[in-house]
């Protein structure tokens, strides 16, 4: 008879540490009616994301996440709830279930999405012998840069990184615009000329 050892290596026991604490943040976040405790609830959680993509070995990810999901969306966050009530107002009874169910029908749709994908890390995957053999075997003889990542984002993909700039910095601005932040007439701030008062 033949025996099946189910030992788990140390990084899947991280990985799996990290999605239960992920769950946790998140199930804390949707509880929680303090706009400053989500933000900082929010935090959290794209920090425990990028820890996630570097056990992944996505280490460019999870340096984004990192810095914009950490760092640059929590600030913008801390200064519209600035212009905000600091509690959540509440939510009508009857639109929970409706999005309740959207959300079980997008995590159905999501989850059977994958049934079909190739096994984490299988040689035999199409990204594995096709692109992803390509980009290992030219990279060193196009471009002399030695980290494959980097040369796939900085080159081959450098006009699909500069559009994902584009929106970050669109975005980013656009944001800026709606808080008034730095909105001048004549070299005073709008709110504090004379002429305007009532």
């Amino acid at each position: 008879m033949t025996e099946f050892h189910t030992e788990l290596s140390p990084i899947v026991l991280v990985d799996l540490a990290l999605l239960t604490m992920l769950m946790f943040v998140a199930i804390a976040m949707l509880r929680s009616r303090h706009l400053f405790a989500v933000i900082m609830l929010s935090g959290i959680y794209s920090l425990l994301s990028a820890a996630f993509f570097v056990s992944l070995d996505a280490v460019d990810v999870a340096f984004t996440e990192a810095a914009v999901g950490a760092g640059v969306s929590t600030v913008l966050m801390l200064g519209g709830m600035l212009l905000t009530a600091r509690r959540e107002k509440p939510v009508t009874p009857g639109r929970a279930p409706v999005a309740l169910a959207v959300v079980f029908l997008t995590g159905a749709a999501l989850i059977y999405a994958t049934i079909d994908m190739p096994a984490f890390g299988d040689p035999s995957a199409p990204a594995n012998t096709h692109v992803g053999q390509a980009y290992v075997e030219q990279t060193p003889k196009d471009i002399a840069v030695p980290n494959i990542v980097t040369a796939v984002l900085a080159s081959y993909r450098g006009f699909d990184t500069l559009g994902e700039v584009v929106v970050v910095f669109t975005a980013g601005l656009g944001v800026i615009l709606l808080l008034g932040v730095g909105s001048v007439r004549g070299g005073e701030p709008v709110r504090d000329r004379p002429d305007e008062e009532d």
